[in-house]
């Protein structure tokens, strides 16, 4: 007894240190903040209300106390012990619920826990209502509870949570044997942790670093304010939100292994079915995997998931959910599954995709909004119609040209400088821009042995395989990658629609799980020819030279002195044919032909500043300098810039920026924002009309460079107008072509990876050979299906009145009627103007003026 009377006076003594200590703290704090907010007369004048209260309040129960005797002591201290126990534990939540003095660390907010945020995959639409990827951190799509399969919920109660319906958030009697196992060794009696509890902790991180206080470096002090957190989280889910919901909140947030997040996406890519349709077995394996997703994961290990499915199994039976016989039926059966994991870039339009991708994470950032998370609906302008053709388009007519390519050059290597000579140690040197490159040397540094010996080392590897367009294994080291793709040619189409700017297909490159490199606008190349439509556009709407598709120029040599290396030399362009006709030529004739000579003086005649001018309005954004080479296409562009620049001449002179996004809804539907393109008048009306007219003309004039599109079913004999600009650059290393129509501008670009690598030939390499083959196949494609909507047709008559003469008259002499080879300069040699077999007839001449042309 004695020994029991001295235990409980220490803990008195010390309870009453503690007790004296931190009421003088509180009442100075107290009286502090009390004097602070009412002043010290009235705050004096409360305390000692209070004071007399209390002495009445302790004389009243003294007097029914017997204070001396024996039990007084120990019983005071258990009521002390238990009040400032109470209070203790108040304090402690207070502390978490409040973070105080930053201890405990964050809490979900109330806004947090009555619209809690499911990181959910942003889906992306084509405007035919195809959705053609998902972009997510954790690849999630939330379902309704009703989409979920009994199966599904049963399972997961009999396994994690076999009193859900009866607890609010906490299960007590689980906790309780969780504690007598770990007093008694039985391990196997099962966690405490309810489904609620598991959805708290998934759905707001608690144990996320961010969340953690200064309390959390002390070990199992971390533990137990994690724990009180995912405690007071699970009750407050209880109270908003319904079981079902609780449920369904679940299912759509935990993790399934193989970056599948959601019962949604695991039932797609394990089974190929929706959660609806889940048989038990199913379920079982996918409630099996929340135990470990990778130890149980029926991929990688399907025996450890066929355990753990029969303890699912078993637990279902115990809790009546399935009957013993049933449990054992099912137990027996195998694991079957029907894989099909998604990927962003599954499916076609890759290039195009992740053009949209860097649109709507740059729009995210100024509106808050994250591709990755929120998911977003996003309503882009490509049609997945024309998008399929341009795609086969492009494989069907690159995969023709890499035939003639190989037959072309046959064993020697294509890499050449300006001379035609090979370029040595040519693999060498590009393999050391590479990142694998890069690696070795940081792994070996000074050891160039080390490197080449790795570089040159044999291993399997999958590639892209140019004959049937997919891959190959191959025994290669990674010479021999690099070795076989700088062959293979690479190309890009785009097809834009001129009134409203929405880009309708979209092709960068040849395979994107293979070349990453998108040419329709990452890549910059010279335009060539393409580019000479921007001095005629200059020479025809600038009021200072006014001129008409009717004017002449003289086809005849031409030399100016300007600036080249630094020294003033004399510079001479050629046509590519080598020789002048010294023809009196309309403007008209001489950009159907691509007459260099005429281009170049017409440079001259209105200034390369003026051509420099022209192409900035029209929407060409790459550097440019005034030079008087600018119309021979000598500065890098994009596809993109081309294709937009070409829409001016179809839609009354009105440059309209190229649109990817029609708009982009949040995950309940609602409209967030739509994009209306930005316009402006680029040139008249009436100049729009006369380019228009004069791109025809690459059809129409004798030699004309697009005549090549006859060989194609694109209704040229159906009165159906179409336009276009043909180009080739230095030793054929670009091949161009650019088209309008009335609903849509098309442009595709054909060359090597690097610009030394090209046909020997321009019959070869001309851009009528490589790159208009791509459009005018595409158009056959689209003008056939009549569910596109896009049909041949005369352009819109213009709505302006045309005061400039056009129709240009002709003298039917022995000059008009060759079909001359025409162009460029010496730098830039372009495309031999006779079509590839014979076309049908051209149209016929206008009628024959009175004058003669070389007046």
């Amino acid at each position: 007894m004695e020994a029991i009377k001295a235990f409980f006076n220490k803990i008195n003594h010390a309870y009453q240190l503690a007790g004296n200590r931190l009421t003088e703290y509180l009442r100075a704090a107290f009286y502090s903040l009390s004097v602070k907010l009412f002043g010290q007369p009235r705050t004096d004048s409360f305390l000692t209300a209070i004071r007399t209260r209390y002495r009445s309040v302790h004389n009243y129960f003294s007097s029914y106390i017997d204070r001396h005797s024996a039990y007084y002591k120990p019983i005071a201290i258990l009521w002390k012990t238990a009040v400032w126990g109470f209070l203790a534990v108040v304090f402690y939540i207070f502390c978490v619920e409040t973070n105080f003095l930053w201890l405990m660390g964050s809490m979900p907010s109330v806004e947090d826990l009555q619209n809690p945020k499911i990181s959910q995959s942003s889906e992306i639409y084509t405007a035919d209502g195809v959705m053609i990827g998902k972009f997510y951190t954790e690849n999630r799509t939330p379902v309704p509870y009703d989409k979920i399969s009994p199966n599904l919920v049963n399972a997961l109660i009999a396994t994690e949570d076999a009193r859900f319906y009866d607890h609010s958030g906490i299960d007590l009697r689980a906790m309780a044997g969780v504690a007598a196992g770990i007093l008694t060794g039985e391990t196997d009696r099962g966690g405490g942790s309810t489904v609620t509890q598991q959805l708290a902790k998934k759905l707001f991180k608690t144990r996320r670093r961010s969340a953690r206080g200064l309390l959390s470096a002390i070990p199992g002090v971390s533990t137990l304010v994690y724990k009180t957190k995912e405690w007071l989280t699970a009750i407050k889910l209880e109270r908003n939100f319904t079981k079902e919901e609780i449920l369904t909140m679940y299912f759509n947030t935990v993790d399934y292994g193989n970056n599948t997040y959601g019962i949604n996406t695991a039932t797609q890519s394990y089974y190929s079915k929706s959660p609806d349709s889940l048989n038990v077995q199913e379920a079982a394996v996918l409630v099996g995997l929340q135990k470990a997703t990778t130890t149980y994961n029926p991929i990688r290990n399907k025996e450890r998931s066929l355990e753990r499915r029969n303890v699912v199994l078993a637990q279902m039976a115990k809790y009546n959910f399935l009957t013993e016989a049933e449990a054992d039926s099912i137990s027996k059966l195998p694991i079957e599954l029907k894989l099909k994991f998604e990927t962003p870039y599954d499916g076609n339009a890759n290039y195009f995709k992740n053009a949209v991708v860097d649109y709507v994470k740059k729009w995210g950032d100024e509106n808050g909004y994250d591709l990755y998370t929120d998911g977003l609906k996003i309503y882009t302008t490509i049609d997945s119609r024309m998008q399929e053709y341009a795609e086969r388009s492009l494989e069907e007519k690159m995969k023709k040209l890499q035939e003639t390519f190989e037959s072309h050059w046959g064993k020697q290597n294509p890499w050449r400088d300006e001379n035609g000579k090979e370029i040595p140690n040519f693999l060498e040197d590009v393999i050391k821009r590479t990142s694998r490159y890069k690696s070795l040397a940081t792994r070996f540094p000074n050891q160039p042995d080390s490197v080449d010996f790795y570089l040159n080392k044999r291993d399997t590897m999958t590639v892209y395989d140019w004959k049937t367009g997919g891959a190959m294994v191959k025994y290669w080291s990674s010479m021999d990658s690099l070795n076989y793709y700088k062959r293979i040619m690479r190309a890009g189409m785009m097809a834009m629609h001129p009134q409203t700017g929405q880009i309708k297909a979209w092709v960068g490159g040849l395979d994107y799980n293979f070349f990453k490199y998108d040419h329709v606008k990452q890549a910059k190349r010279q335009p060539g020819s393409t580019f000479k439509p921007f001095v005629y556009t200059a020479a025809i709407d600038d009021t200072t030279y006014d001129m008409t598709p009717c004017d002449r120029i003289v086809d005849k040599p031409y030399t100016k002195e300007v600036l080249i290396d630094g020294k003033m030399q004399n510079w001479s362009p050629k046509n590519s044919t080598g020789y002048f006709t010294y023809a009196n030529m309309t403007l008209r004739r001489a950009l159907a032909q691509s007459v260099n000579s005429i281009t170049v003086q017409l440079t001259e005649k209105v200034g390369p500043k003026d051509v420099v001018r022209y192409a900035k309005k029209m929407g060409i954004s790459t550097p440019l300098r005034a030079e008087m080479g600018i119309g021979l296409g000598i500065f890098d562009v994009s596809l993109y810039d081309m294709v937009a620049a070409y829409c001016v001449f179809v839609n009354s002179g009105t440059y309209t920026t190229p649109v990817l996004v029609t708009r982009i809804e949040d995950q309940r539907g609602n409209v967030i924002e739509e994009f209306v393109p930005e316009r402006h008048q680029a040139i008249r009306p009436e100049s729009a009309f006369l380019m228009r007219h004069m791109l025809k003309g690459g059809i129409e004039e004798p030699g004309g460079t697009s005549r090549a599109l006859y060989n194609f079913q694109v209704g040229l004999n159906q009165r159906n107008e179409i336009g276009g600009k043909t180009g080739t650059t230095s030793n054929n290393s670009d091949g161009w072509y650019m088209c309008i129509t009335r609903d849509l501008v098309l442009g595709a670009w054909v060359g090597g990876d690097d610009r030394s690598i090209h046909f020997r030939s321009t019959d070869l390499g001309q851009g009528s050979r490589m790159a208009l083959p791509l459009v005018g196949s595409f158009l056959e494609k689209v003008y056939k299906d009549k569910s596109v909507g896009v049909e041949p047709g005369p352009f819109t008559p213009p709505l302006v009145k045309i005061d400039k003469e056009y129709q240009c008259t002709y003298v039917v002499e022995e000059a008009d009627t060759l079909e001359f080879e025409p162009e460029e300069d010496v730098f830039l040699p372009d495309e031999v103007g006779a079509p590839i077999g014979p076309p049908p007839p051209p149209p016929p001449l206008p009628a024959t003026d009175t004058t003669k042309k070389n007046q």
